[in-house]
Order: structure tokens, then sequence, then C-alpha cells
């Protein structure tokens, strides 16, 4: 009787054609545990506009790293948060996964490509990373393979680009980028994390996205930031600092990247036991800011009105940004303190890509 009532609800979410995916996964995963506090939603309601599907941006800010060899999926097996056996099924081809200290906080947000059966040459997998740390991943990579057969190898030659829909209508139509060069094409895949940012694609540095894929045009890189940030989508060092971030605080059940039933990693402990005891009690939140966010310090402190401790500011771009926000006071007007000591106001809303249910649970 329970499943033909949950089997109900998913079924009228997606009759009403915002929530398929999140239905699904309500049936299909475990929640973590959140306040019960009632937030105020954040629409993403665009008009519908089918000229032109996507735009397409140049991501300089991420590196690519290639992993390859015969012991290469147990070796990333015991150091992300993901499942690696998934990228086995001919159906998954990206997932979004961190990597952790032996503390269990974030020390790099990464996504995973597959490179099975590619005509192009290159084999395994393709790792994406921010920019900034390629170096210290690299190290960390060499020192967890050990006498493990893995070779790693940087990927100068080739681009990454996102591909974001231009209206929500194309999101919901499943709407694929039409590519008119599909040899060009190392990879376009979904972005594992939310249907919201649209399609990944990997292509040689010497490539013109223009000549590959029709009814695009291109956008600029901190247009992209400014999406991200506007749907509450964390993404690089800024959003996790190396170290500091937990896992579940910052949505990485939401972003479809850890795996609860595999084997043991590195960091697990102590996530494993955050989930099954079920509270998360903060959450990372897009925030709408008074003041834009270049005057404000990574890592200030936020307080309600009444001077209680709400959270701590992580990063943005003009006044869209993300917060680390107690969830007892989500649905309350916050404040910090700028780099010239003005006053700023915050309001945190819920992403419309987060589970439907995930704010009474």
């Amino acid at each position: 009787m329970q499943r033909v009532i949950l089997f109900g609800s998913a079924f009228r979410a997606i009759v009403a054609g915002s929530a398929g995916r999140h239905a699904h996964y309500f049936l299909c995963t475990r929640h973590e545990s959140v306040s019960r506090t009632q937030i105020r939603k954040h629409s993403q309601d665009q008009p519908t506009n089918y000229t032109g599907h996507f735009s397409f941006y140049s991501l300089p800010h991420r590196t690519l790293i290639n992993v390859s060899g015969e012991d290469m999926n147990s070796f990333l097996q015991g150091i992300i948060t993901n499942d690696t056996a998934l990228l086995a099924e001919d159906a998954l081809r990206a997932m979004y996964a961190h990597m952790l200290n032996v503390q269990g906080r974030t020390l790099y947000d990464i996504i995973i490509y597959s490179l099975k059966g590619n005509p192009n040459g290159l084999n395994g997998v393709l790792l994406e990373c921010d920019s900034i740390v390629q170096e210290s991943i690299m190290r960390l990579l060499k020192v967890y393979k050990i006498r493990r057969k893995v070779n790693i190898s940087l990927c100068p030659s080739l681009s990454l680009w996102a591909l974001l829909p231009r209206n929500k209508d194309a999101v919901l139509g499943k709407s694929k980028p039409e590519v008119t060069a599909a040899e060009k094409v190392l990879v376009l895949e979904k972005d594992p994390r939310t249907e919201l940012m649209g399609w990944r694609m990997i292509t040689s540095c010497q490539d013109n996205l223009h000549e590959i894929v029709s009814a695009c045009q291109q956008g600029n890189t901190e247009e992209y930031h400014r999406h991200r940030y506007e749907i509450g989508l964390p993404e690089g060092v800024r959003d996790f600092p190396p170290g500091e971030a937990l896992p579940l605080e910052s949505n990485l059940v939401y972003m479809q990247g850890i795996s609860f039933s595999k084997g043991c990693y590195i960091g697990q402990e102590l996530t494993a036991r955050t989930h099954h005891t079920g509270v998360i009690r903060k959450r990372l939140m897009p925030v709408t800011m008074s003041a834009p966010a270049e005057n404000l310090d990574h890592g200030a402190a936020l307080e309600t009105e009444g001077g209680k401790p709400a959270g701590k500011y992580r990063a943005g771009i003009d006044r869209l940004g993300l917060g680390l926000i107690r969830l007892a006071h989500a649905k309350e007007s916050l404040k910090l303190k700028s780099s010239d000591n003005t006053t700023v106001t915050l309001q945190a809303t819920v992403p419309d890509w987060w589970p439907k249910n995930s704010e009474d649970k």
C-alpha cells in the first residue's frame, strides 16, 4: 500500500511537468533529514523561446585529467564518494563525486566522464576538476596510486564546454544539442548534478564549437557562474574550500554525487554516520544580497536580525551567491559585515532542483 501511495505522488509530480526527476529520486534513494522549517521557494520560470535552445560557455577554470589502466575502477572506487561500478552501465556516461580527506571533509569536487567505446584513441575516464588545484589533485592521485596499474595525465589539448538551456521548457522537454560534426565530439553528456546545468561537451581545443553544434550562441564565463549562483549550484574551490566543506551539508546527495551502498572509501566513516543519524542542520543555499559579492569576505559570519549565528557566507558574483545556512533561520532575513564594515542583508532561497519534499523532512 505504501508503494502505491509513493508511486501516485511521483506520477502527479511528473504530470505537473516540474519534478519528474525529483519524484524518481524520492522513490529510488534514501534522503537525508533536514529541518522542518518552511523556506521560501526560488523560482526558475523563464519565458518560452525556442530560438537557439542552448548557449555554450568555455570553462577555462576547469581542467581535464585522463585516468586509465587495468586497475582504474578499483583505484577510483577507493577515493571518491560515488560508485564507479555504475559507469560500467551503458546508460551512465557521466558521474559527479567528491574526493574527501580522512576527516570526511571535501577536498575536491569532480565530474567523471566514461570513455568506454570512444573511437578517438583515449580510454579510461576523463576527470574534470578545478584548474586552481590541478597540481594538488595530480599529486594526490599519484600518492594513492601506489603500485596499481593506473595511468594519470593532464589533457591540455582538450577543451571543456558547458551548454546551458536558454529556457526551462527546453530542459523539461529533454532537448539535446544538435551536433552537426559528431566526429569532433569526444564527450557530450548531460550534467550529472542537475538538468538545469544542461550538457557538458569535450572537444579538441583546436575545434570551433560553432562548427560542431547548431542553434547555439556563445556566452561568457561570467554568465555561466551567474547562472550557477542563481540556481544554487556550487562548483570549485571557492564554493568548496578544501578541507572545510562537509559533503552532506554541500548537497552532495541532491547532486547525485554519493553512494551509500558502495564499499569503503577515504572519508566514508563520518559521511555515512551523518547520513544514518539523519540530521542535517546546515545546507549550502543560494542567497541574494543587498551589496555586490566583491565587497564580501569569504567565510564571513552570518547573523539573524536578532544577532543569532546563522551560518557563513561562501562565495558569489554580483548580488548572487552561496551561503552555508542554518536551516532553522533559512526563512529569515540575514546580515553580515562587508569588507568596508557596512551591514549587508541576505535572503536564502530553496533551489527548484532540490527534491520537492526536502523541506518537509
